[in-house]
C-alpha cells in the first residue's frame, strides 16, 4: 500500500535532508513536489491545499530553519499533519460481552462487504465474542450462498432467509432468534447498488431504525480513489454511519481514499483490508499509517502480529535451540507455519524500517515456494528432520520425489537452512525473545 507516494516521498525528503540549510525557497520547491505527489494520489484537491500551507507554515518557522538538521524537522512536521489528516489516534470499538451487540455494514456494490462480514466476525472471535452474521443483501445473486460458504469456514453461524424479500423482517427474526443464545454479536451484511439511489437508502434508514445499531461502518473500496471519498460523504449526510472500512488497501498504491476520506466526511477509518484471507483485517491507526507513507516502517503492527500468531514461551525455546545448534527443520516448519498466519510476506517486509525501497520494488513472495518447503520437509524422515546431515544423495533424490519437487530445489533448501543458522547464530537472541518474534 501507499507504494507509489512512498517512493516520491522518500526521493523528495532525501534532498531535503542533504542541504546543510534550509531557506524558504528550497522548502517551498519541496512543498511544490509534495503538491504533486499528493494530488497523484488521488488526494483531494482542497486538502491537498490546506496540507501544503499548513506544513509551510510550520517548516519556515524558526525552530526548523536554525535546527542543526533542519531536514528531519521538515519530515517531523510533515509525519504530524499526515497522522492528524488521517485522524490523530485510532478509532476503538467498544462492545461489552454481556449483551447483544450489533454492527450494521454499509456501502455500494462491490466494496467487498460481504467478506468484510466474515473479516469483523472473526476479529472479533479472537476478542472472545460469539458472533452470528445475518444475510440481509437479498439483491445480489449468490451473495447470501457466499455469506454461508465464509460462515462454514469461520465456523460462524449465519441467518438468512432465501425466500424471503423484505429485509426488515430478515433482520427482525435474526434478533429474535438469537434472544436465547450465546450469540453476543450480531453483524449485518447489507445490500449494495453499483451507485446511490433513494430505494436503497430508505432502506438501510429503516434498518437503522429497528436494529439501533452500536456501530454502523461504511465500506468503501481504497482502489477507486476519490470516487470512495464521495461516496462515503453521500452516506454519512443520508445514513450517518460511525466509521469506515477501507478494502483492498493492499492493492492501492496511491492511497488518496485513506488520506482524504476523514477530512471530508469528519468519520474516522477504522479498520484497513490488507489482502483477500479472513484474517487480513488491521486495526487503522493513523500515526502508524504515516510512519509507512513516509517509508519508516511500522515495527508496533508487526510485532502485534507476530504476539497474535506466535507463542512466546515456543519462541524463546526454539531462540534457546538456535543458539546451540539445536534448531532442526520440526522448529524450521513450525515456524514457517505461524510466519504465514502473520499475512502477506512482501507486507510484512515493507513493515520493517530501513528497508531500502528500490530492493523491494516488484518484490512478490510466492505463496506457493512456501508450500513447496513444507512438501520437501514432509517428506524428510523424522531422523531427516532432525538431523539434516544425514541425508545423502540418495535420501534428497527420494525426498524430491515425495515432495513432487527436484533434487535441485532440496540442495537449495538444505544449503539456504544452514547458511540461515549461521547467519542469526550471530543475533543476539535475547531480541528475539523480548518482541515475541520468530528467531529467524
Amino acid at each position: 500500500m501507499f507504494n507509489s507516494l512512498t517512493e516520491r516521498f522518500e526521493e523528495i525528503f532525501k534532498k531535503l535532508k542533504g542541504q546543510g540549510k534550509l531557506s524558504e525557497q528550497n522548502i517551498k520547491e519541496s512543498m511544490r513536489e509534495v503538491r504533486r505527489a499528493l494530488l497523484e494520489a488521488d488526494v483531494n484537491f482542497k486538502i491537498v491545499k490546506n496540507f501544503i500551507e499548513e506544513v509551510s507554515k510550520k517548516a519556515v518557522g524558526t525552530d526548523v530553519m536554525k535546527s542543526l538538521t533542519p531536514g528531519h524537522q521538515v519530515v517531523k512536521i510533515v509525519h504530524e499533519q499526515l497522522t492528524n489528516l488521517m485522524g490523530t489516534e485510532n478509532f476503538q470499538i467498544n462492545l461489552p460481552d454481556n449483551r447483544l451487540n450489533k454492527i450494521m455494514l454499509v456501502g455500494l456494490q462491490g466494496s467487498g462487504k460481504t467478506t468484510t462480514c466474515a473479516k469483523i466476525s472473526q476479529h472479533f472471535k479472537k476478542k472472545s465474542f460469539n458472533p452470528t452474521m445475518v444475510a440481509c443483501d437479498i439483491y445480489r445473486p449468490a451473495a447470501i450462498h457466499q455469506l454461508h460458504v465464509l460462515g462454514k469456514q469461520l465456523n460462524t453461524p449465519v441467518i438468512s432467509e432465501e425466500k424471503q424479500k423484505n429485509v426488515i423482517k430478515i433482520a427482525k427474526k435474526a434478533v429474535k432468534e438469537v434472544e436465547q443464545s450465546d450469540t453476543n454479536l450480531l453483524v449485518f451484511d447489507t445490500a449494495g447498488r453499483l451507485h446511490i439511489d433513494e430505494k436503497m437508502m430508505k432502506e438501510l434508514r429503516e434498518l437503522k431504525k429497528l436494529l439501533n445499531p452500536d456501530y454502523i461502518l461504511f465500506v468503501a473500496d481504497a482502489m477507486t480513489g476519490q470516487d470512495a471519498v464521495n461516496m462515503a460523504k453521500e452516506f454519512n449526510d443520508q445514513l450517518e454511519f460511525n466509521g469506515v472500512i477501507l478494502t483492498k488497501m493492499d492493492s492501492d498504491a496511491r492511497g488518496g481514499a485513506a488520506l482524504s476520506i476523514k477530512a471530508v466526511t469528519g468519520k474516522p477509518i477504522v479498520y484497513v483490508g490488507t489482502g483477500e484471507k479472513i484474517s487480513d483485517l488491521e486495526e487503522f491507526h493513523p500515526d502508524r499509517m504515516a510512519n509507512r507513507i513516509l517509508g519508516m516502517g511500522d515495527v508496533l503492527s508487526l510485532i502485534e502480529k507476530a504476539e497474535a500468531a506466535i507463542d512466546a514461551e515456543e519462541a524463546e525455546k526454539l531462540a534457546k535451540k538456535l543458539k546451540e545448534d539445536q534448531f532442526t527443520f520440526t522448529d524450521f516448519l513450525s515456524q514457517l507455519q505461524q510466519l504465514q498466519k502473520m499475512g502477506s510476506l512482501d507486507q510484512l517486509i515493507g513493515m520493517i524500517p530501513g528497508i531500502d525501497r528500490k530492493v523491494l520494488k516488484g518484490l512478490k513472495v510466492d505463496e506457493k515456494d512456501l508450500k513447496h518447503i513444507e512438501a520437501i520437509i514432509y517428506s524428510m524422515t523424522p531422523q531427516e528432520r532432525e538431523k539434516p546431515a544425514v541425508i545423502n544423495g540418495s535420501r534428497r533424490y527420494r525426498i524430491a520425489k515425495g515432495s513432487g519437487t527436484s533434487t535441485q530445489e532440496v540442495n537449495r533448501l538444505l544449503k539456504q537452512f544452514e547458511q540461515m543458522k549461521k547467519m542469526m547464530k550471530k543475533f543476539d537472541s535475547s531480541k528475539f525473545q523480548k518482541s515475541g518474534m520468530f528467531p529467524f
